[in-house]
């Protein structure tokens, strides 16, 4: 099974995305923090990074960039998670970050389910 990384400071929202995406037949692996994605990316290697914008420390966007700067790191899909969403928003994710996806919060299960879907096999058939 694909393994997703759920990237947030907010304890209950990393409970219930794990939910979802358990349920849904995914392994899930938890970061709280930027750093902490950053700390466990080369060891964990996830199919797919979901990531919250607004974090302590380093922000999502950033995690973001350094992550889609690395070489076989590119390959990786990131979808934001956020509240956010103006168009100011919106272009940060996909022209400075180069995220993969931007998902609205409140998250809606279909649409994540949906996208994380997609996205897994965008990355498996370059």
């Amino acid at each position: 099974m694909p393994l997703i990384n759920v990237v947030d400071d907010d304890e209950s929202i990393r409970f219930l995305l794990r939910l979802m995406l358990e349920r849904a037949g995914y392994d899930v692996v938890e970061a709280e923090s930027g750093e902490e994605c950053l700390e466990k990316f080369d060891s964990v290697r996830p199919d797919l990074i979901l990531l919250d914008i607004n974090m302590p420390g380093i922000n999502g966007w950033d995690v973001c960039k350094e992550i889609k700067e690395r070489m076989p790191a590119i390959l990786v899909p990131i979808s934001m998670l956020s509240g956010l969403k103006t168009e100011e928003d919106l272009r940060k994710t996909f022209d400075y970050a180069h995220a993969d996806a931007h998902i609205k919060k409140p998250i809606d299960r279909r649409e994540l389910l949906d996208t994380v879907k997609i996205l897994l096999e965008k990355s498996s058939h370059p």
